[in-house]
């Protein structure tokens, strides 16, 4: 009874986290993402835009100083890239589409229109006040620049707990219980008239101490191991993905009018709009984005400042790519689903959005085929982004402190979170995730928008000695720039 008790009370703080305090925390933090994104696209002319011929150069550039202990500029991508695309850019493109409408995926578009900008700016600024590491490699992010640039350890520190507590325990615990629970489609092939269910069985426990045996490996080995199997995994992950939502697409070229016109008309309907605003394609769509690209949370910087490179912007330039390569990733499942006959037929049907969506759409255009590559998609999405995640949330760990044990105590808890996750229905989680991230994403935005000033000048430096032939180097110092020591 007192378990039930407690489940209860559980339920219910759940209950009111997501129905009275996030749908207002996410309002605040949509109108400063558009804010934030609009300030950034107009104050740096677009540059998420304007700097893409420079991507593939500072990715293939070789830096002398480059050793075991630093992370290349591409590795730095990977990581970020692998917490970006994760199971949310299947299963939660699909959810988001059942619920806010086909019209969640322009809005989607147009938060990484402008989001690039946003990434760029986080990402620059983390480089600008990123510290030495005690392995001899770098670490920075939000936290950092928060403390260095606005003075504000409070805040720094603030902010660093709560990207602990959203990646760590909320978004990997996650990551864990859907990757999960998408081999219970292959438990109910198997076992069509069991009385015993996929939750109860034990393979839920075996999957969950495969995965929690992986994540002991990347979690407690060297920093730069994770960006080397990010850049390994990731983009096979991506392009099999990508190829397979085109193919989709080229087997349904007569569908193409009636999808276009199925997204405007989601994405303008202004009654539903302003009827119900929080529920809205448009704030959904926003919200999507900003859970997928993360532009503007203040997440990746964390893996942007560990990168090696010889000016602020070219690392700046590269995580706003990122943002483009999320955007593709969106997209192809958006299309997936909505070129779909279980999509179009949804209200007929018992699919529920989501998971069981996506693998009935990938049954319906591959069979068999689809429903084990979505599955292994799943498992690789889960954990690339278990690796990524952990990677911004260790960062933050050493920010508070340099405690080895308190280090080791994080590794531990956050190897537990993998398997607990793997077991429970994280409702409460989820819904402390939703809230703590919109906490961190203000405080983030904020600071970005108090902090203009700054990257703007790096900006202008990085430009300057492109215009002149030159490959940037930064100079902290020449720029008036302070507490930026890794530069002087």
């Amino acid at each position: 009874m007192k378990l039930d008790a407690l489940l209860s009370f559980a339920n219910e703080i759940s209950d009111i986290i997501a129905n009275e305090i996030v749908p207002r925390t996410d309002i605040i933090m949509v109108v400063l993402l558009i804010i934030c994104g609009l300030y950034y696209s107009f104050l740096t002319r677009f540059v998420q835009f304007r700097m893409l011929s420079s991507v593939f150069r500072i990715l293939t550039e070789k830096n002398k100083q480059h050793s075991k202990e630093y992370i290349s500029p591409f590795e730095a991508l990977m990581i970020s890239t692998a917490s970006r695309v994760g199971i949310g850019n299947i299963a939660g493109i699909s959810l988001a589409l059942t619920t806010g409408g086909a019209g969640a995926l322009f809005w989607m578009w147009v938060m990484a229109f402008f989001g690039g900008a946003s990434a760029f700016a986080e990402s620059t600024l983390a480089q600008i006040y990123k510290s030495k590491d005690d392995t001899g490699g770098f670490k920075g992010g939000p936290a950092y620049y928060i403390k260095k640039a606005l003075g504000s350890h409070f805040f720094g520190s603030f902010f660093a707990f709560i990207l602990i507590i959203t990646y760590a325990y909320g978004f990997n615990g996650l990551q864990s219980q859907t990757m999960t629970s998408s081999f219970k489609v292959y438990y109910d092939m198997l076992n069509p008239d069991a009385s015993v269910s996929f939750s109860s069985s034990f393979w839920p426990v075996v999957i969950g101490v495969i995965l929690t045996a992986f994540g002991s490996w990347m979690f407690f080995s060297h920093h730069t191991k994770i960006g080397k199997v990010s850049s390994l995994i990731v983009p096979f992950m991506a392009l099999a993905y990508v190829l397979l939502a085109v193919i989709a697409v080229l087997m349904n070229l007569d569908k193409i009018p009636l999808v276009v016109k199925v997204i405007l008309e989601s994405a303008f309907d202004f009654k539903a709009m302003f009827g119900g605003f929080a529920g809205s394609a448009l704030v959904i769509g926003i919200k999507r984005g900003l859970f997928s690209n993360e532009a503007g949370m203040g997440s990746a910087p964390n893996a942007a400042a560990a990168a090696l490179t010889s000016h602020p912007a070219k690392q700046g330039v590269i995580q706003a790519f990122s943002v483009f390569i999320d955007v593709i990733i969106c997209t192809s499942s958006g299309f997936l689903v909505l070129f779909s006959m279980a999509y179009l037929g949804l209200n007929e049907t018992k699919i529920e959005g989501g998971m069981p969506l996506i693998q009935e759409t990938m049954r319906e255009y591959y069979g068999s085929f689809g429903i084990h590559f979505i599955t292994i998609a799943i498992v690789l999405f889960a954990i690339t982004s278990l690796i990524g995640n952990y990677y911004y949330a260790q960062a933050n760990v050493k920010y508070l402190t340099n405690s080895k044990l308190v280090m080791n105590l994080f590794r531990i808890t956050a190897v537990a979170m993998i398997f607990i996750g793997s077991q429970m229905n994280l409702k409460l989680a989820w819904n402390l995730a939703d809230l703590t991230m919109a906490f961190m994403a203000i405080t983030n935005i904020v600071s970005l928008l108090l902090l203009g000033g700054i990257v703007n000048k790096v900006l202008k430096d990085f430009n300057i000695q492109q215009k002149a032939g030159l490959d940037p180097k930064f100079n902290a110092s020449k720029l008036g720039i302070k507490n930026a020591e890794c530069w002087d």
